[in-house]
């Protein structure tokens, strides 16, 4: 019984919950970043990149391996000792995928960090007239001081 009273006492702690709002709210936050990038970012992209048929996913390196030949019995053939290879199997090296995940990466912090310099500017805007206002004395405030300072000059 002591090992579920611990559990529970680990699952309800502060940061285990913190954690897993931030897991939602990042999960929910990764769905508006993916329609802002394939939406609003990638169509104007396409405009500028259509002549040029850029497609990254497709670019791949192609090396044929040997294989040995083989007679119809099963058996490799051979001349003078050594086996008769022929290129017949392929190593592909598949490296466009990572050059378009490389570039979706950019182009979806490019539009976080446009997004965030967007709302800190819109709350910095929202709140200079606040901060304005609360460093503003009040009238009562200032005239105690007045008389303050006249006593003290006296």
């Amino acid at each position: 019984m002591g090992w579920i009273k611990e559990f529970r006492e680990f699952a309800m702690r502060g940061n285990v919950m913190d954690m897993a709002v931030g897991v939602v709210i990042g999960t929910a936050f990764t769905k508006i970043v993916n329609s802002l990038v394939a939406n609003i970012v990638m169509p104007p992209l396409n405009l500028l990149t259509a002549n040029a048929n850029v497609n990254f996913n497709e670019l791949k390196l192609t090396y044929p391996t040997p294989a040995p030949e083989l007679n119809p019995d099963g058996t490799m053939k051979l001349v003078d000792g050594a086996p008769v290879m022929a290129m017949r199997d392929y190593v592909i090296l598949n490296y466009g995928p990572f050059l378009q995940a490389i570039v979706d990466f950019l182009l979806i912090a490019i539009a976080v960090f446009v997004v965030v310099k967007m709302i800190n500017s819109a709350k910095a805007r929202f709140d200079k007239p606040v901060a304005a206002e609360a460093s503003k004395t009040p009238e009562d405030i200032q005239l105690l001081r007045e008389i303050r300072d006249a006593l003290q000059k006296r």
